[in-house]
């Protein structure tokens, strides 16, 4: 009989583990100015809203609220379902909707792309946000480290 193998600690997933406290620092947006493509407007892009993934441990309500307050109308979204509960936010979509801020969800898988398509129609809703002046917002997964 062949003995039970042991975990090692980088395979086992610490975001199975409940967080003592949520993280209290603002979300951080980075704000892209679009003058290169002519164009006026910013685009933010941030971390994920209310993650707790490994060390992360975000406020869904909290962070929301913060891009309430920021004037975030749209906010474009392309994490999949799967990894938004992955991400402990599977009702993030809900809560834009709740805050009344407008969800465009383009689920590409993480390390994925997206077809030419999906590509076209992100590019149309986007342009048509900015076009309107609308503080747009997009997020994925992971972690933003544009300078701006």
């Amino acid at each position: 009989m062949k003995p039970p193998s042991s975990i090692q600690p980088s395979e086992f997933d610490s975001s199975d583990e409940e967080p003592i406290e949520d993280e209290q620092t603002p979300i951080q947006i980075s704000w892209l100015p679009l003058s290169r493509v002519n164009c006026s407007q910013f685009l933010g892009l941030c971390a994920l809203p209310g993650c707790k993934f490994k060390d992360i441990r975000r406020n869904i309500q909290k962070d929301t609220e913060e891009l309430k307050s920021y004037g975030i109308q749209d906010i474009f979204v392309f994490c999949t379902r799967g990894e938004l509960s992955k991400y402990r936010v599977p009702n993030l979509l809900d809560f834009y909707q709740q805050y009344g801020i407008t969800t465009h969800h383009h689920p590409i898988p993480d390390g994925g792309t997206p077809d030419i398509a999906s590509c076209c129609e992100i590019m149309e809703e986007l342009a048509i946000c900015l076009k309107n002046n609308r503080k747009t917002l997009i997020h994925s997964c992971l972690s933003p480290s544009i300078p701006v």
